[in-house]
């Protein structure tokens, strides 16, 4: 496998681990990108740009992030918050009354967040079609009754968190969505490719490639395949589980590379990314980096403490693991280990990575066409993610 592009004096173990990621655990087209005190030292990509295709995966190939897509839209509530026009301990009901239904009136805008509003289902799922229409997944939520009392536990609002966040961004701004608050106020500064709605230019271009599922490769050396722990099995197989259900909160899930799905904005899954944009925009959460007129930094110091403050923490009701959250973030720990216990990010399920460590100045990205199985830490991403670590312990 040829990789392209460059890494710094001292950054050479990340590029044999992209390498092996490929020779070893299966990446068909992928990118990594990472950040050092706002400088690019990582900017490497290899393989095709679709997962069922033969041209090769370029700069600047962009592709769905899934979940990964979370930590960008978070910071749109928080830089909110950093301006003064959203109380983080507000009702969420003060913004979009209709939302107090069905004893919702307690849920805070910081349980949205932190996953402790108590809504990670649909007691009626909806169709794609619906999912797509920038009306219904709010009318769902505002209509659903929650499975817990609000604030009292936390579990993953896989689905649900998108319809959430981006209905109370258009409450708070006067119906500017979440997707076009980033491109004006993140992307567009920042030069960053990155999108919440792929613009039709942009598809027309080809600058998003195809994804898809790639299964494990076997084990080298005759050793066991890892399997996930019984009791997470079982949640993901019972379909009556709050596992199953919030990951069915859209039945069918939609086509990832049907092109209404992509122009769509779905704040929890859809957004579309190159490994530079994820890194950068991580970058620019904790420290300066190079706009497109200015520097430009996004989160002021007391916002980025903020956003990587523990709001929740231990058994998740919903992926049945222990998982760790601040204001919108995943924390490092075991179920979705970053570089150190300061870093806060989010993955996207089956591969995607962004998160920033503020102690190292580190931000990093990682995007692939190739979905596997895993939904917090992915074996291609941690490797990466090793390999920075070891190229910090060695300099």
């Amino acid at each position: 496998m040829d990789v392209h592009g460059t890494v710094a004096g001292g950054f050479e173990p990340v590029r044999d681990a992209f390498a092996r990621n490929f020779a070893t655990l299966g990446d068909r087209g992928a990118a990594v990108a990472v950040y050092r005190d706002g400088r690019k030292v990582v900017d490497l990509w290899g393989g095709t740009r679709d997962i069922d295709g033969t041209e090769p995966w370029r700069r600047g190939t962009a592709q769905v992030v899934r979940s990964a897509t979370k930590g960008v839209a978070a910071a749109v509530p928080l830089l909110l918050h950093q301006r003064g026009e959203l109380d983080l301990d507000a009702p969420v009901g003060e913004y979009w009354p209709e939302f107090k239904a069905h004893g919702k009136e307690r849920v805070l805008v910081r349980h949205i967040l932190n996953h402790r509003a108590g809504l990670p289902v649909l007691d009626r799922p909806l169709t794609p079609e619906e999912a797509l229409d920038p009306l219904r997944g709010p009318e769902a939520v505002a209509a659903q009754a929650p499975v817990w009392e609000p604030g009292t536990d936390h579990g993953y609002h896989a689905l649900t968190y998108g319809w959430l966040l981006d209905e109370l961004v258009r409450r708070v701004t006067g119906g500017r969505s979440t997707g076009e608050w980033i491109a004006d106020e993140i992307a567009r500064p920042l030069g960053l490719d990155l999108w919440l709605g792929l613009p039709a230019e942009e598809e027309a271009a080809g600058r998003a490639g195809r994804v898809g599922r790639v299964e494990e490769p076997e084990p080298s050396g005759g050793g066991l395949r890892l399997r996930p722990k019984r009791s997470v099995t079982e949640a993901y197989e019972d379909p009556g589980s709050l596992t199953r259900r919030a990951f069915a909160a859209i039945t069918p899930f939609p086509d990832q590379n049907d092109p209404a799905y992509r122009a769509s904005a779905l704040p929890a899954t859809n957004g579309i990314a190159t490994a530079d944009a994820l890194a950068r925009f991580y970058a620019a959460l904790i420290g300066e980096v190079d706009g497109v007129t200015r520097r430009v930094r996004l989160f002021e110091a007391e916002t980025t403490a903020r956003a990587r403050a523990e709001e929740s923490a231990g058994p998740d009701r919903v992926l049945v693991v222990g998982t760790r959250f601040g204001l919108g973030y995943m924390l490092h720990g075991s179920a979705s280990p970053f570089l150190s216990p300061g870093s806060f990010g989010h993955p996207g399920r089956g591969g995607a990575l962004g998160f920033a460590d503020p102690e190292t100045g580190i931000s990093f990205g990682y995007v692939t066409n190739g979905f596997r199985r895993t939904v917090t830490a992915d074996p291609r991403a941690q490797a990466l993610v090793r390999a920075v670590r070891a190229s910090l312990d060695a300099g």
